[in-house]
Formats: C-alpha cells, sequence, structure tokens
C-alpha cells in the first residue's frame, strides 16, 4: 500500500510540474538576425518628442531649419526618412525618423560628430524648452517589409505600434511575412520594424494614405482577401497593447 501511494504521489508530482514548466525550443540564433534584413545593416531611430502647445509652430520651425542640415550634410552617415506632427493621436506631439547606414558605428560617429557641433548643441538647448518630454527607439526593420524611401505627397501617415507579449517576436515576424503580400496592392505600406533598445518587444508599422477615407476603403478591402481575417485571428493574441498615430509630414519630411 505504502509503494502504491509513493507511486500515485510521484505521478500527480509530475503532472502539476508539467503545468508550470514550459518547453521551448532552442534558438540558434537572435530574433533580430532571423527578422532583419540581411543585405543591409541600417540602424533607425525612432524619435517622440511631446511639445508645449504653445511652442508647437516655432518647434516645427527650428525643426525644419536645423534638420535638413543634418540630412543632407555627407560627412554624417545618416538620412531623415520621415518627420511629422501627429493629427490624431497623443497631440502637440512630433515624430521623427532617422537611418543610420553602418548600424551602431555609424550612430555613435553621428552623435560623436554632433557634440562638437556648435549649432546643433543651440538647437539642442533651444529645443529642449519646448518639450515636455521625449523618448526614442532604435529598431530595425523586418526583411519581408517595403524599404521606406521618399514619396511625393500630399499624403497623412499612419503609425500603428504594438506592444508585444514576451517571447512573441519571432511568432509575429513568421505570420506578418504572409499577411503583408494583402496590403501592397495600393503601396500603402511604407516601412515595418522592430525595437532593439528602449521599449522591448515594440513593433512599428508605417503606412500612406491620400487621406482618412482612402485608409478606410483600402482596410475594409482587406477582410474582403482570402487568408486576411486567419492571419489577424492568430496575431491578436500576440498583443499587449496597440496605438494607432495619424500624423501630418512637415515640409522638410522625405515621406510627403
Amino acid at each position: 500500500r505504502g509503494l502504491g501511494c509513493s507511486a500515485r504521489r510521484a505521478r500527480e508530482d509530475s503532472w502539476l510540474k508539467s503545468l508550470f514548466v514550459r518547453k521551448v525550443d532552442p534558438r540558434k540564433d537572435a530574433h533580430s538576425n532571423l527578422l532583419a534584413k540581411r543585405e543591409t545593416s541600417s540602424l533607425y531611430k525612432l524619435q517622440f518628442h511631446n511639445v508645449k502647445p504653445e511652442c508647437l509652430e516655432a518647434y516645427n520651425k527650428l525643426c525644419q531649419e536645423v534638420l535638413p542640415k543634418i540630412h543632407e550634410e555627407k560627412h554624417y552617415p545618416c538620412a531623415l526618412v520621415g518627420t511629422w506632427n501627429t493629427w490624431y493621436g497623443e497631440q502637440d506631439q512630433a515624430v521623427h525618423l532617422w537611418r543610420y547606414e553602418g548600424g551602431y558605428p555609424a550612430l555613435n560617429e553621428v552623435m560623436s560628430k554632433l557634440r562638437q557641433n556648435k549649432e546643433f548643441t543651440e538647437f539642442r538647448k533651444e529645443r529642449g524648452n519646448m518639450l515636455l518630454s521625449r523618448k526614442n527607439q532604435l529598431l530595425l526593420e523586418f526583411s519581408f517589409w517595403n524599404e521606406p524611401v521618399p514619396r511625393d505627397g500630399p499624403n497623412i501617415y499612419e503609425l500603428r505600434s504594438y506592444q508585444l507579449r514576451p517571447g512573441t517576436m519571432i511568432e509575429w515576424g513568421n505570420y506578418w511575412a504572409r499577411a503583408i503580400r494583402f496590403r501592397q496592392d495600393n503601396n500603402e505600406a511604407v516601412g515595418g520594424f522592430f525595437s532593439q533598445i528602449g521599449q522591448l518587444y515594440m513593433v512599428h508599422h508605417l503606412w500612406a494614405y491620400k487621406d482618412l477615407q482612402t485608409r478606410e476603403d483600402i482596410r475594409n478591402a482587406a477582410w474582403h482577401k482570402p487568408g486576411w481575417d486567419e492571419l489577424v485571428y492568430y496575431t491578436v493574441p500576440l498583443i499587449q497593447e496597440m496605438e494607432s498615430r495619424i500624423m501630418i509630414p512637415l515640409k522638410i519630411s522625405p515621406l510627403q
């Protein structure tokens, strides 16, 4: 009887442990190497600046005077991909997207040179007096997304940001590698990125539309394509939070 009880308890303990121990397949590489474009080594920086409401016009004017100089300076291995004001979403907010050709060494080179640039130092000081808060993230681009290249306008832009559950980035990438084909018929897909530094397990999808009604029509049309509903069904459980910003480009933005 004693042996029977011991064996039964052992089986119960083993079963209980199985509820709390998750078996995972060992990966041979970081998700950044599995999901990012291998043919390029570009690093992206996404900046969010929350501006004092009374300072937004002055902030935009200052950025339009200084940022093109950095973008056009050949000695800086970086490019301004886009710069916007949020129209719908968090108000009085500026969003900037930069690309650093050559990854982290390029970022370090640019930051080092800008620290020696007196005009930029004064710009940062003046800009700082206009801000309520700011944050940034360093991103890589998904291998299956379009390269964000300059485009003519006028367009509105939507930045859809997803906070994923930790450990689900590979799964997200696998689904969206198939899902993106449903959203390219109207040239609305601008770029797709995932965070490396800053708020982690963040995904950003950048879209361009002629106007809000066009956005609505294109998004509704996707639901009539066989397979789109299934991909949405499987990706939604991976998300903890999501946010949508509708943005208007500044005059200096390469994405118009």
